[in-house]
């Protein structure tokens, strides 16, 4: 069964990305994680099944995402306030990001869920 995703609970009205935007959190929903190293989970967003596999190396916290059985990215470094898909072209209908409610440094597993929050972002903007 998916997760559901939440609306977020950030307690700031807006965001701002390592690239320098601003969103308002009232446009991002919050997908569930909990703090293992390794996890996949599976999520209905914006109407398309999308499964996200985290897992925590040495080196920082990687990313694959898939949908409908199709892999769309895999291997992507997880950074904070930094989008992880960045294009409409890759076929995902959005864009996922992590966020440090506590400061500024990059998510790890043992802090999922809690310390650090994956947002995604329904719809592309120009």
């Amino acid at each position: 069964m998916p997760a559901a995703p939440r609306q977020s609970s950030l307690s700031t009205t807006t965001l701002t990305t390592s690239q320098g935007y601003t969103i308002s959190t009232a446009s991002v929903l919050t997908v569930p994680l909990s703090a293992f190293p390794a996890q996949t989970l599976k999520v209905s967003l914006s109407g398309t099944l999308i499964q996200i596999t985290l897992r925590q190396r040495s080196t920082g916290l990687y990313a694959d995402f898939d949908a409908n059985s199709t892999r769309f990215l895999s291997g992507i470094l997880c950074q904070d306030r930094t989008w992880l898909v960045r294009d409409a072209a890759i076929g995902l209908p959005g864009d996922f990001l992590f966020a440090d409610t506590q400061g500024q440094q990059n998510p790890y597993a043992t802090a999922l869920g809690s310390r650090f929050l994956l947002l995604y972002r329904p719809g592309w903007t120009a």
